[in-house]
């Protein structure tokens, strides 16, 4: 079953912009980059269209920024996966780092299991604008609902402190006991807000030592392929065919038959 793809796999072989393409036209989406589908939403998107009713969308935010609210959809994914007796663990410290290869890796099978469970086909029954209009709206307006209780407790707890405090006057002084309420919403707004700056500086330092790592290992690979002894063998021209393309699929074509006209 798909759910068991070796790494070997020709599912590990598909290109980043033939996954894009998939994508895109299966949920009508216009992603550029495999990076943008690490919040985990638009892989439980797929699961929904490949089993309609299975996943609880209304839990899935497709406006995930950050890593907690990734980690959640995420979660409801690992929930489907189980429900469906799917055997596939999710790297999900990995994937909500954003890491293109780790992301690359896990669409790439996804690809393969929605594929070998309708054959390829797309369900032409389901709307995926619909359906995820439909989910956003649900979750505006249980946030909306939540945070008009909140301001309605706020006011009554501020309207009780305010019948039950007798607040002295103090001649040539004015007591504003709501500026010390909103004083103190503001600064746990700032605190929040700090520590996602926190995280993002985290999560954009360990993008950039990745970059400097595969960055490095490219550069590895360029020099040996440069080496005289070496730089005319097959293999190492189909390499550098790949390594200098600006098209992908077609360098890797290219770089295929370059190989096969070798042996």
């Amino acid at each position: 079953m798909a759910s068991n793809i070796g790494m070997m796999d020709s599912a590990y072989f598909v290109g980043r912009n033939e996954l894009l393409s998939w994508i895109n036209a299966r949920l009508q989406l216009n992603l550029s980059r495999i990076e943008e589908a690490a919040s985990g939403a638009v892989q439980c998107q797929m699961m929904d269209m490949t089993y309609p009713g299975t996943v609880p969308m209304h839990k899935v935010n497709f406006d995930a920024r950050t890593e907690y609210d990734m980690i959640q959809n995420y979660k409801v994914l690992q929930d489907v996966f189980s429900k469906l007796k799917i055997d596939k663990h999710i790297e999900v410290n990995r994937l909500v780092k954003g890491r293109p290869l780790d992301n690359l890796e896990f669409l790439q099978w996804l690809k393969r299991y929605c594929d070998s469970v309708n054959g390829g086909i797309m369900n032409e029954n389901y709307n995926p604008v619909e359906r995820r209009s439909k989910v956003c709206k649900e979750r505006n307006l249980k946030s909306s609902q939540k945070s008009s209780k909140s301001l309605q407790t706020s006011n009554s707890l501020n309207l009780g402190s305010g019948d039950k405090l007798n607040i002295p006057k103090i001649s040539g002084t004015k007591q504003k006991p709501s500026a010390v309420v909103i004083e103190s919403n503001y600064s746990e707004e700032i605190q929040d807000l700090s520590n996602e700056i926190t995280e993002l500086k985290i999560s954009v330092d360990l993008l950039e030592k990745e970059r400097d790592y595969y960055f490095a290992k490219l550069r590895d690979i360029e020099i040996l392929c440069q080496a005289p002894e070496l730089e005319h063998i097959p293999m190492v021209v189909a390499v550098k065919k790949v390594l200098y393309a600006a098209d992908e699929e077609s360098a890797l074509a290219e770089a295929q038959l370059i190989v096969s006209a070798s042996q």
